[in-house]
């Protein structure tokens, strides 16, 4: 079947349900006209992926094989998978990055909670797709275990880093520094083509979109610290 997924059309060839039922929002109504990519589980991946993933089912498994198949083919359309949460506010796209554990879904939710008009694109892998001018962040079917997200697309204008911390501060990090810390929320194919235009593509969002690191504690005044410093707005609010 062909789904639509960050304005590509992709065939996917799954085996099991699991995938289908897991992407049918994302299903294409144009089932006719040509795909631009395949993605499908390669073999090897699926083999080490059931070892490492005892108990869950082969369809589970087929599942993330396929999305790491198809992230490893994007960079080569412009595209790339991004480990992040993406939220908009104000019609602007924010990524929210950390390892496991720093609170990416609590500050999100923070923002759902305070921020008019919020809402995540994606919990956990959306995409970046890079055009001449903007650098955009798309939702997929994929979306980390608590599964928000939905069909979208919005302008990525901030990357924020978060830490935990007893009082909230932020402050612009230097490409340098932006650098060191985004290499580990990217899927770096193996393939020297792809591993290249993966490299070229981290650095143009490393030079196109502001990046802060914000130590934050569970409270709405590291909203109000955030917002305030990434859109240069004045903080109001929901109501």
């Amino acid at each position: 079947m062909i789904y639509d997924l960050a304005d590509l059309r992709v065939l996917i060839r799954n085996e099991y349900p699991f995938t289908t039922r897991f992407c049918e929002k994302y299903l294409s109504e144009d089932q006719e006209s040509p795909y631009d990519l395949i993605a499908a589980p390669d073999p090897e991946d699926f083999e080490n992926e059931q070892k490492a993933s005892a108990g869950y089912s082969l369809g589970y498994i087929e599942n993330i094989c396929i999305y790491r198949n198809l992230c490893l083919q994007l960079p080569s359309l412009n595209r790339m998978l991004l480990h992040a949460a993406i939220l908009e506010a104000d019609g602007a796209g924010y990524a929210f990055l950390g390892r496991s554990g720093t609170g990416k879904s609590t500050h999100t939710g923070l923002w759902l909670e305070n921020v008019e008009g919020s809402y995540i694109v994606n919990g956990d892998k959306p995409v970046l797709f890079f055009d001449e001018k903007e650098v955009y962040a798309y939702g997929t079917p994929w979306m980390g275990k608590e599964g928000r997200g939905c069909k979208a697309k919005t302008p990525l204008k901030a990357l924020v880093f978060l830490e935990q911390a007893k009082e909230n501060t932020i402050r612009r990090l230097s490409p340098s520094e932006t650098a060191m810390r985004l290499f580990s929320q990217i899927l770096l194919p193996s393939d020297e083509k792809n591993a290249d235009k993966t490299l070229m593509l981290a650095d143009e969002l490393v030079k196109r979109v502001p990046t802060w690191v914000l130590g934050c504690t569970i409270s709405e005044e590291a909203v109000k610290t955030c917002y305030t410093a990434i859109t240069g707005k004045k903080y109001q609010k929901k109501q």
